[in-house]
C-alpha cells in the first residue's frame, strides 16, 4: 500500500511541476489599420521590411482588398522601415515607405517558455506619395492585435 502511495503520489507532483502556461501562440504583431476617408485599399498592397545588410523581407504578398494588416516587428533594431507597395490596376505603382522607432522590451512568461519581444511605439513617419499620414493609435505592442497600433491615412485616388 505505502509502494503504491508514494508512486501515486510522486505522478501527482511531477504533474503538478510540468503544467506550463505558456501562451500557444507567442507571436508579437502590430497591427495597421486603414483610416480617414480610405478605409479599404482595393489596390493590391505588399509589404516588405528592411533587414540589415541590404537584405528585405517581404512580409505581405499582393494583399486585396486590405483594410488592416499586421507586419511583426524586430527584436533587434530600434527602428524598423517597411516598404508599402500599391499597385492600382489602371495607375502607376507607387512605393511608401513607413519608418517606425521604438523600444524593444523582452517578455518572459516562465523559464521553460521561450522569450518574445514586446515593443513600445515612440514615432512613425512616412512618405506621402499613396499616404496621407500615419499615426499611433496604441503604443504598447504585445500578443494583443484586437487594437490597432498604427492608422494609415491614405489619399484618396481622384478618378
Amino acid at each position: 500500500m505505502r509502494k503504491i502511495t508514494a508512486a501515486l503520489l510522486a505522478v501527482l507532483i511531477m504533474a503538478a511541476c510540468s503544467s506550463i502556461d505558456c501562451p500557444l501562440n507567442n507571436a508579437v504583431y502590430t497591427k495597421c489599420r486603414l483610416a480617414g476617408t480610405v478605409t479599404r485599399l482595393t489596390d493590391t498592397l505588399t509589404v516588405s521590411a528592411a533587414r540589415g545588410e541590404g537584405n528585405d523581407t517581404v512580409l505581405l504578398t499582393r494583399a486585396l482588398p486590405v483594410d488592416s494588416f499586421v507586419i511583426p516587428l524586430s527584436y533587434r533594431y530600434e527602428t524598423d522601415v517597411f516598404y508599402l507597395d500599391i499597385r492600382p490596376e489602371a495607375c502607376t505603382p507607387t512605393i511608401d515607405t513607413l519608418t517606425v522607432t521604438k523600444t524593444n522590451e523582452p517578455h518572459f512568461e516562465a523559464v521553460d517558455c521561450p522569450a518574445s519581444m514586446f515593443h513600445t511605439l515612440g514615432s512613425v513617419t512616412c512618405t506621402h506619395h499613396r499616404i496621407d499620414s500615419v499615426a499611433i493609435n496604441y503604443p504598447k505592442v504585445s500578443y494583443d492585435t484586437s487594437k490597432a497600433h498604427l492608422l494609415i491615412y491614405f489619399k484618396a485616388l481622384s478618378d
